[in-house]
């Protein structure tokens, strides 16, 4: 098998591995947080890729700006979905919250569903993004370079925001102690809706990125990547944002590079991701880079 294959399945595996990256980040921000798997995140991949569909077909607005109005917005459905489905089950059981999660993910399906309808859309990509480099035999995708470069731009923001700031420090205190962070005066609620936020805005990213990937939208696009960006949280560490993006990166190399060198694997793609969560639940259930998390 020659190299210039192999480099260019690694090109592809790193692309699906930044989006994946970008969506796990938001799992674990809110499991850091909240204890909580937000099964609805997946969804906001659609939500914001329907938003800059309708954006730049309907409204006719120029790219740039329909793309920044659907993360905005995607960052509103954040907060709405923390204060109208989470907030009133703060202090109930997580069992609760979890079902009220997996509830919330149906509702934006199948809302979307209705509304929309089910027929999958063509999603216009911006000619900037279209084209490919060429690197000897290998080739690489505009877009690809444009997902590498918006995801390590993406990850270092929320690394500093996490460390450098005091909604960043207000989130790493939350996720070690609720109740002493409440008793110190600081406002949870804000916290929380800020986290939301911050994961919504990286979903939105990742699924406008995800759109001209895989130019298609429809109310179920969200399911599948939603699924594994979970997969690659744990992964990595849930409730580590570094770890996240790791487990992303890795889990897209393994998808893209076990199903080149063994095409007869192609079925199974979906599968090994499911077994890569299994490996290591049993295993390592804190991750590559994950540490015990206190209750």
């Amino acid at each position: 098998m020659e190299w210039e294959f192999i480099l260019q399945q690694v090109v592809f595996g790193l692309t699906v591995g930044c989006l994946y990256g970008l969506l796990a980040i938001g799992y674990t921000m809110v499991y850091g947080v909240l204890r909580l798997i937000n099964f609805a995140h997946g969804d906001l991949l659609m939500v914001s890729a329907y938003i800059a569909f309708f954006g730049i077909i309907m409204f006719k607005l120029p790219w740039f700006a329909a793309f920044c109005i659907a993360v905005i917005l995607t960052g509103a459905m954040g907060i709405l979905i923390d204060r109208g489905a989470y907030k009133p089950l703060r202090r109930s059981p997580r069992i609760s919250a979890l079902i009220t999660a997996i509830g919330v993910s149906f509702l934006l399906e199948n809302l979307g569903l209705v509304v929309i309808g089910g027929r999958p859309k063509s999603f216009p990509t911006p000619a900037i993004f279209e084209g490919s480099l060429s690197l000897g035999d290998v080739r690489i995708p505009i877009l690809s370079v444009w997902i590498l470069g918006i995801t390590a731009v993406l990850l270092l923001g929320v690394i500093l925001v996490i460390h450098r700031s005091r909604a960043g420090m207000a989130m790493r205190a939350l996720s070690r102690d609720m109740e002493t962070v409440r008793l110190m005066g600081i406002d949870i609620n804000r916290v929380i809706s800020f986290t939301f936020v911050l994961g919504s805005v990286l979903a939105a990213a990742g699924g406008i990125m995800w759109c001209m990937k895989y130019p298609a939208v429809e109310p179920f696009m969200g399911v599948i990547p939603g699924l594994k960006a979970f997969v690659a949280a744990v992964l990595g560490g849930i409730g580590n944002v570094t770890g996240a993006a790791l487990g992303g990166m890795i889990l897209g190399l393994a998808e893209i590079l076990i199903v080149a060198i063994e095409p007869e694997w192609s079925g199974y793609r979906d599968a090994i991701a499911f077994s890569v969560l299994i490996i290591i639940l049993l295993t390592r259930p804190t991750g590559i880079m994950g540490e015990e998390l206190p209750d």
